[in-house]
């Protein structure tokens, strides 16, 4: 059967672009509607679903989770959030939100001309590690203290992710990326986690193990998954090892001693979403030279040429925008919207004093 006008192929494969802009995920304010607009018309090559963690539980990136989980659903504790045995107040809110920002998401992409474009746009979700290891079991210990649920919990999230994906494609007829944010990634591998008391404390996952965890979850799915760290340093050369298509991190995280990591991140041909845009205003005035040089001299550096800028290399915020003021929220995805345009179009003849 031929394939209608403005439909996606679910199984084409699609790849992340070089040289366009897109940001972490978060979005100060609590109206949906008028985030989803404001992202569609500053991120026109890889617009997202916004997180707006400032309506309270079930809206952050952890209580998000909890309408995406198939069969399994969270309650909250004083300490966060805990699996839960039937549906909560939480669980339900949680749903309520996701289906209220879908429906203004849907209702921004149409108004733009969006729909049916094919047309790229990205959606966000918590990472299996990050998951097990920031909610409780029934009974107060972190999951990730327990391998059979560590296992349930990937499961249902790598369907419930693979779901919502379909819904999104199916309903924007556009091409989606799957982003999971890793924030808890080093300290699940460095075994630095607190149990419920001083006296229980939590393994380090070993890599091998973490890695077959998150591959599960990444290789389930139908988009190009970016891996998102906002760790200091993060884990690299674990990330490189992983199934996804790209990795993005904070740039002002990334010292010498990671740089030959990310050269051998670009030899593999994934994408870097290179945060160089800082999430909170800085103090003097800026243009979006200030933030295209560390990525310029990144590529020198390193011995790749300049085309890396265009062909490999995706520009975003450092972090998520939901404490930011919304004026420097919105200026900080036009600048790296800049950013990207310049490394797009003109990396050689970038230069800096």
């Amino acid at each position: 059967m031929a394939q209608k006008t403005g439909e996606v192929d679910a199984k084409r494969p699609v790849r992340i672009p070089g040289g366009i802009a897109t940001a972490v995920g978060s979005w100060p304010g609590t109206d949906p509607r008028e985030a989803a607009a404001t992202i569609i018309g500053e991120l026109p090559d890889l617009a997202h679903l916004v997180e707006l963690p400032g309506r309270g539980v079930g809206s952050d990136m952890l209580g998000r989770v909890s309408a995406l989980l198939v069969d399994m659903r969270f309650d909250t504790t004083t300490r966060g959030y805990r699996l839960a045995a039937r549906p909560g107040a939480a669980s339900r809110r949680a749903k309520d939100l996701l289906r209220a920002d879908l429906d203004a998401l849907e209702e921004a992409w149409e108004t733009s001309g969006s729909a049916g474009t094919g047309r790229m746009v990205k959606v966000q979700a918590t990472g299996p590690l990050t998951l097990a290891a920031q909610v409780e079991l029934p009974g107060g210990h972190r999951i990730l203290t327990d391998p059979g649920a560590v296992r349930d919990v990937s499961e249902s999230l790598a369907e419930g992710l693979a779901q919502h994906v379909a819904e999104v494609r199916k309903r924007l007829g556009a091409e989606v990326v799957l982003q999971l944010d890793e924030p808890s990634l080093n300290v699940v591998l460095e075994g630095s986690l607190s149990g419920p008391s001083i006296l229980n404390t939590v393994r380090a996952m070993p890599e091998p193990e973490a890695l077959a965890v998150l591959d599960a979850v990444i290789t389930a799915q139908s988009a190009p998954v970016l891996l998102h760290s906002c760790a200091a340093p993060p884990a690299l050369a674990f990330l490189r090892g992983s199934a996804a298509a790209a990795i993005g991190f904070d740039m002002a995280t990334i010292g010498t001693r990671e740089l030959d990591q990310i050269g051998e991140i670009l030899d593999t041909g994934k994408r870097l979403v290179l945060g160089l845009v800082p999430s909170a205003a800085p103090s003097d005035p800026v243009t979006w030279r200030n933030f295209a040089e560390p990525g310029v001299r990144l590529v020198d550096r390193l011995g790749f040429t300049r085309k890396t800028l265009a062909d490999q290399i995706v520009v975003s915020p450092a972090c998520g925008l939901a404490g930011a003021p919304l004026e420097w929220a919105r200026k900080a995805l036009r600048l790296s919207a800049e950013v990207a345009r310049a490394y797009a179009e003109e990396p050689e003849s970038l230069t800096f004093d």
